[in-house]
């Protein structure tokens, strides 16, 4: 005998649509927003009760649930190739909306600003991408450009591609940014390799280099905060 119960056999408050309704969206906790999503359950779990062993699986974190692929969904019964791309797509929005507000940022003043620039768009990558912020001079964001892309360990980064931008776009200071995809934030010698030769040509063309940040998923390296600028 089943003895679970509906999520419309619950009491109106403790239901997520109706909890909303009354108390506002911040009172749900992320089950019961994933629960409003999906909409239905299993044969033994309500929407929420499924949602709360989804979570769990994933440490209760809603960035490693966005890093889970369809298929690593779909083992959950109840949930479907549907109900995945929803949950998926909703993670996506989450990370689109904080790369919006991070875009109305005017200004670039230390180096945790490149970092939260960066982040939305390069802490899931499965291998290693390098990008450029482009500045005016009163150190004001005019464009992001992605200038290479690599393997699982490292990317090449040709220093005339990232000048080439810098002028092109009329920019006045620059700040580079790479990803580690295995979660090391030290430099290799490669990442050094590059800041010195980047500083350099910098120092020639009068652009002021403001720093090399090296992100991965929630941590980061600025060489200008260890003084290596």
């Amino acid at each position: 005998m089943n003895d679970k119960l509906n999520i419309n056999q619950w009491a109106e408050e403790d239901r997520p649509r109706e909890k909303m309704m009354m108390h506002g969206v911040s009172s749900l906790s992320n089950a019961e927003l994933l629960a409003i999503l999906i909409g239905s359950g299993n044969t033994e779990d309500s929407a929420v009760e499924l949602m709360r062993k989804v979570l769990a699986e994933y440490h209760n974190n809603l960035n490693e649930l966005g890093k889970a692929s369809v298929d690593e969904l779909c083992r959950f019964k109840g949930i479907g190739p549907a109900k995945a791309i929803t949950i998926l797509a909703a993670s996506e929005l989450g990370k689109r909306r904080k790369e919006e507000d991070i875009r109305e940022r005017l200004s670039i003043v230390s180096s945790k600003d490149v970092y939260e620039c960066f982040y939305p768009l390069m802490c899931d990558l499965p291998t290693e991408e390098c990008w450029l912020l482009l500045l005016n001079q009163a150190s004001k964001v005019i464009d992001k450009v992605r200038v290479s892309t690599g393997g699982l360990s490292a990317t090449a980064v040709d220093v005339r591609c990232i000048l080439h931008e810098t002028l092109l776009k009329r920019a006045s200071a620059i700040a580079l940014c790479h990803n580690h995809p295995s979660g090391n934030i030290h430099p290799s010698r490669e990442d050094d390799r590059l800041t010195e030769q980047l500083r350099q040509a910098c120092q020639i063309m009068n652009i002021r280099l403001v720093d090399h940040v090296i992100l991965t998923d929630g941590c980061f390296y600025s060489y200008a905060d260890e003084g290596r600028m």
